[in-house]
């Protein structure tokens, strides 16, 4: 298993970072992305990199969240990153007008460059995506061609979004929002072919079923993948298999 997108650089994980790692290792997890998160988050992430290297895997981007008034310095320090530094993808970067919709332009135009890097340095894009799926399709296809892959990580979307995704070359991040009761993300699973799709925690957020609204760690991975065997009416370990392929070609793993 590949958890494609895990935080546990952050605050969260200080106290106990050996053990969650062990926890995922126990499990199978062969390797574990991190996405960046702002300017401040780069060194705590390299860090863990250089702790556990070719198990812990660093990306370069900014998140939306982050992206303000002055995001165009906080970009011109990811481009430093990416002339300086190996990378398995750009971001996250994407879209959020769920917390605050006044940097709406200025997420779409560092959304635009970071798309624009995935292409260039041909890596795979993280996009992040809360209440604008409009938005980021908009992005996306002015930007898309045939060097534009990535993923629309921890995706809740529709499955006619599902299947526009995919038509622009995006898999999509399955996470523990399937395992939610009410979250309806089953339906759409149930009408998409693995190959599509790749798995991930968010962790420390979206803790999965049972462990809904505490911490999420890798190792809660195997509670995604019992899920979509679920849906799927397959095994756990063709879950495994097919999303680790997935997530190796992607990543070029």
């Amino acid at each position: 298993m590949i958890d494609t997108h895990a935080h546990i650089f952050t605050k969260e994980f200080d106290e106990d970072l050996a053990e969650v790692i062990q926890r995922a290792q126990n499990i199978g997890i062969e390797k574990i992305l991190l996405p960046n998160i702002d300017v401040n988050s780069y060194v705590r992430m390299m860090n863990l990199v250089h702790q556990y290297p070719k198990f812990c895997l660093p990306m370069a981007g900014i998140h939306p969240c982050d992206i303000k008034a002055d995001f165009e310095e906080a970009l011109l320090n990811v481009e430093v990153w990416l002339q300086k530094q190996q990378f398995v993808a750009i971001g996250e970067t994407g879209i959020d007008l769920y917390w605050d919709k006044n940097f709406l332009n200025e997420q779409k135009i560092a959304f635009a460059r970071h798309l624009q890097w995935g292409k260039k340095y041909k890596l795979p894009v993280v996009v992040h995506i809360r209440d604008a799926f409009d938005e980021v399709f908009e992005v996306v296809e002015q930007e898309a061609n045939q060097d534009l892959i990535g993923v629309f990580h921890c995706f809740t979307g529709t499955l006619e979004q599902a299947h526009r995704a995919i038509s622009l070359g995006f898999k999509l991040g399955i996470g523990g929002v399937v395992t939610f009761k009410n979250s309806g993300l089953d339906k759409v699973i149930s009408e998409i072919d693995l190959e599509h799709l790749v798995l991930e925690t968010d962790s420390p957020y979206l803790a999965p079923t049972p462990f809904r609204g505490k911490r999420n760690e890798p190792s809660y991975l195997q509670h995604i993948v019992e899920k979509i065997a679920d849906i799927k009416s397959i095994s756990n370990e063709e879950v495994d298999r097919i999303t680790t392929e997935n997530a190796k070609k992607l990543f070029k793993l």
